[in-house]
This record gives C-alpha cells, structure tokens and sequence, in this order.
C-alpha cells in the first residue's frame, strides 16, 4: 500500500511538471474561453446561458487534453525508455502500476475542475447553484474515464513522435466536431449526426443538460459506458500483443 501511495503522488508530481498539461489543459482552455464569451460573444441571445455552457466545454477540453495527450504520450515515453520494463522486476505490480497512473490523472482531472471552474467565476461571473456546481464537475470527472481508456489506447503506439501527432489529431477532431468549440446545432447535418455519437459530445450533453436544470440522458450514458469499454478492450488487447513478441 505504501509503494503504491507512493507511485500516486510521483505520477502526480510529474504531470505538473509536463509542459504538455500546462499548455493543453490549463492554458490553452481558459485562453479559449477568454476569446469566446468575451471577444466573440456578440449576438448572443442569452450571454449568461453561454458563459456557463462554455465554461463546461472548456473544461471537458481540460479534461479530454490532459487524458489523452498527458497520459498517452507518457506511457509511450515510458516504454521506449524502459521505464516501463523495469517497474516490472520491481515489487509494484503491473495493475498497480496502470493503477496510480489512473489515480494521479483522476486527481489532476479534480485540480483542472476547480481551476476552470474558478476561471469562470472570475472572469465572467458565472454563477450556478451548488449543486449544480458539484453534479456537473462529478459529471465530467467521471466521464473523463472513457478518454482515461483513449489515453492508454495511444499509449500502445511505439513512437512518442507519432504518439503525439495522433494524440493531437484525435484530440482535436473530438473538440470541434464534440461541440466543444462551437455549438453543433451551427455545424453542417452532417457533422450534427456524427457528433452524437461522440464521446466528447454526450459528456459536453451531459454537463449542458445540468446546468439548465436537467439530468444526462440516458443515451449518454450508455455511449460514454460503451467506448470505456472498447479503449480498454483495445489497449490491453494490444498490449498483450506487443508482450508476446518481446
């Protein structure tokens, strides 16, 4: 229990340290929240509603970043550097390994909550009630656990470089076409038919629908359930692969 407590917090420190979490996760979602709801917010027909509704995009962009870019290319990082084979001869295991990796990104997911929401609150005044506050950050803290599985899933690739690159691609494709930057109800029909059956969009559904006083439908929950289920199948799939040609 103390080798892995400690496992915990040296996962923790090292994702503070990553540039890559600093940028994407904390930096770059809060620039973008800046820039629409206070520079490109004209037109709006209900500015509070979208000040909140952004503050929750933004936040599952935190989130989704720090999980698939941070997490992903570490394990990649890790491998080719054979950090990873020799956590193998030590007495941690390697569920326990896997383990404090998924507990120290849930606990940089809670700091990364906080921080936005705070952000939010500061810059635009945003305020919700408590339990919406609470419910809400619950929502994408646990809904951040399908793109914790992606993370692992780009964490198989045996380059960091190309790690990176994907991890950028995915990440990227998931905001716009999620509706993350934008609302999907302005994206071509196309797009819109697609995006729901996003994991980036039924997280951001399901945080839009408690902050106008509702719950998450059920089909996001079940769509969410699903890819969890298919990155893990996927990644330890292939991790037993690449385990049986060493």
């Amino acid at each position: 229990m103390n080798a892995l407590t400690m496992q915990c917090k040296v996962e923790i420190i090292r994702i503070m340290r990553n540039p890559y979490y600093v940028f994407w996760s904390l930096f770059m979602p809060i620039l973008f929240y800046v820039i629409f709801t206070k520079i490109f917010n004209s037109g709006m027909e209900n500015e509070t509603e979208w000040q909140a509704h952004y503050l929750m995009s933004m936040t599952i962009f935190s989130v989704m970043g720090s999980a698939i870019m941070t997490l992903g290319i570490r394990l990649v990082e890790e491998r080719t550097q054979g950090w990873s084979m020799f956590m193998k001869v030590t007495p941690l295991s390697e569920n326990a390994y896997f383990f404090a990796k998924m507990v120290g990104q849930t606990l940089i997911h809670v700091l990364s909550i906080v921080v936005i929401f705070a952000s939010g609150a500061i810059i635009n005044g945003v305020s919700l009630s408590l339990y919406e506050w609470v419910m809400s950050g619950l929502w994408i803290l646990g809904g951040s656990l399908p793109f914790l599985a992606l993370g692992t899933l780009v964490g198989t690739m045996k380059r960091v470089d190309t790690a990176s690159g994907v991890s950028n691609v995915i990440y990227m494709l998931l905001a716009i076409t999620g509706g993350l930057w934008m609302p999907i109800e302005i994206m071509p029909s196309i797009i819109q038919d697609i995006a729901k059956w996003l994991p980036s969009f039924n997280l951001g559904n399901g945080a839009w629908e408690i902050i106008r006083g509702g719950s998450p439908e059920w089909m996001n929950i079940l769509i969410l359930s699903a890819y969890l289920i298919l990155f893990m199948v996927l990644s330890s799939y292939i991790r037993r692969k690449q385990e049986a040609t060493v």
